[in-house]
């Protein structure tokens, strides 16, 4: 597995340990995506209404955002080999869970299991390929397993249809456990288990004020709408998240070694674009959830029908990708990112104006032109916030943006399904047969949420225009 000589890994292991890390990747954002085509067909197996299926998607996401943290530190404590390999191994057995859970409250429990290990295998993966291959290799190893993970959301949803129809929705959690054993295996043999012996001690009471305050914040906003929570436990998680993060801030102003340092919000173009992408994602990430329930629960369609109907939002997406770089550079990253977030959001209204009787070309140039403006955001917020972090507070930096855009996620759904089951209550003759005017109105909050973040990107100096840092391939979404 070796070349005795030099005592490093030959070319076939590195190439082994390179479809290891992609695998994996692709394993953990393939299941951020194919469970939304099959939450109608989950409900109705475990008793539950369709509508108030959110849990599943936010346990998942939540968790990676509190485990993206921990990820680094524990790999170079205990060595990447042991880290990956157990994030493979809890992932599979998650998965394994979440097939046989028997009723919602246990789904969810065991998608939080999923969640710790889909958090780390991206991390440990891109660690451990930087540990081992040389400068000159970083980038072409880095593109090749990032490739798969930028194929599981755009096969996911339909994928996800596709199990539904053929066999079961536990398919969708099964399909996990035959790679999950291989990719054991293979990990054992084939995986270099290097560490960081001059680790730091690892910031326990910040990583305890962030958990706590992103976990307190969930729950506020989705416990009062779904979890029947009294208006005053509701107040008080409120005030527990705000004191949370308020407490953080003033911890990190003290602590010789915080999880994230407040010197990156110095850096201009990064604070503007860590903000713009907490508030403009919980668009982005409601969206995947409410167009498939939207297509099955109001308009009638198979899962299998609302998975293909999310093709066209893929392709736009990755077709527009290129515009956007022209654009930037023409117009700079202010005009660009407050014209385009409008437009995301005006685009996520109009979906409250689909009937049952919209044509079907009507329909898909919709999703295509929301997938066109959604992949551009994502692709500007992106490299703005990143461009200007250099290499000192590259890992910190980065590590902060993954936690914001898994938490944005999270929030996302949770915001969605709260809203959502607030106008079924409260609009007249709304039921869960008769729900489209329930979510005309979501739609139309989501996208005026989403417009009113291009006031944060309002605030970027005209000037900022062209990429000083090349972006990392797996950071696209």
């Amino acid at each position: 597995m070796t070349d005795t000589a030099a005592g490093t890994p030959s070319d076939r292991s590195l190439t082994i340990m390179l479809w290891i890390v992609a695998t994996g990747f692709f394993m953990q954002t393939l299941d951020s995506s194919i469970v939304n085509t099959a939450l109608p067909a989950m409900a109705r197996s475990l008793g539950e209404a369709p509508l108030r299926m959110q849990g599943v998607v936010i346990a998942y996401s939540l968790t990676m955002a509190m485990m993206i943290p921990v990820s680094g530190w524990l790999a170079d404590k205990l060595g990447t080999r042991r880290v990956f390999l157990s994030a493979i191994l809890i992932f599979t057995v998650g998965s394994l869970l979440c097939a046989n859970a028997q009723s919602l409250t246990a789904l969810v429990a065991f998608r939080v299991v999923q969640g710790v290990g889909g958090a780390m295998l991206l991390p440990v993966g891109r660690l451990a390929v930087l540990r081992v291959f040389p400068a000159e290799r970083y980038l072409s190893a880095l593109a090749f397993v990032a490739t798969p993970g930028l194929i599981g959301p755009l096969i996911g949803p339909t994928l996800g249809g596709w199990l539904v129809q053929i066999a079961s929705w536990h398919w969708i959690f099964l399909i996990n456990v035959p790679v999950g054993i291989v990719g054991c295996i293979a990990t054992n043999q084939y995986m270099p288990d290097s560490r960081n012996p001059a680790t730091p001690p690892f910031d326990l009471a910040g990583y305890l004020l962030l958990a706590v305050g992103m976990v307190a914040l969930t729950i506020s906003l989705d416990g009062f709408a779904d979890l029947g929570l009294q208006h005053v436990v509701v107040i008080v998680l409120l005030v527990l998240s705000f004191g949370c993060f308020v407490a953080y801030g003033l911890h990190a102003t003290r602590a010789a070694q915080p999880i994230f340092s407040l010197e990156l919000f110095k850096i201009h173009t990064f604070s503007v674009g860590l903000l713009g992408n907490l508030f403009a994602r919980i668009g982005s990430g409601a969206m995947p959830y409410l167009i498939p329930l939207l297509l099955q629960v109001s308009l009638g369609y198979t899962a299998f029908q609302a998975g293909l109907m999310m093709l066209p939002v893929a392709a736009a997406g990755m077709a527009s990708k290129r515009l956007v770089t022209n654009l930037i550079e023409k117009h700079g990253y202010r005009r660009v990112l407050v014209v385009n977030t409008v437009l995301v959001g005006l685009i996520m209204a109009s979906f409250g104006l689909v009937s049952t009787h919209q044509p079907l070309w009507l329909r898909l140039v919709q999703l295509a032109l929301f997938g066109a403006v959604n992949s551009m955001q994502f692709t500007a917020m992106n490299t703005l916030t990143l461009k200007d972090l250099g290499t000192g507070g590259a890992s910190s930096g980065n590590s902060l943006f993954s936690l914001v855009q898994m938490l944005s996620m999270s929030l996302g759904v949770t915001v969605a399904g709260a809203i959502l089951a607030t106008f079924t209550g409260i609009l007249p003759r709304v039921t869960e047969s008769n729900s489209l005017p329930a979510f005309h109105a979501t739609f139309l909050c989501v996208g005026i949420i989403t417009a009113a973040t291009a006031w944060i990107f309002g605030q970027l100096a005209s000037e900022v225009r062209s990429a000083k840092r090349k972006p990392d391939p797996s950071e696209s979404n």
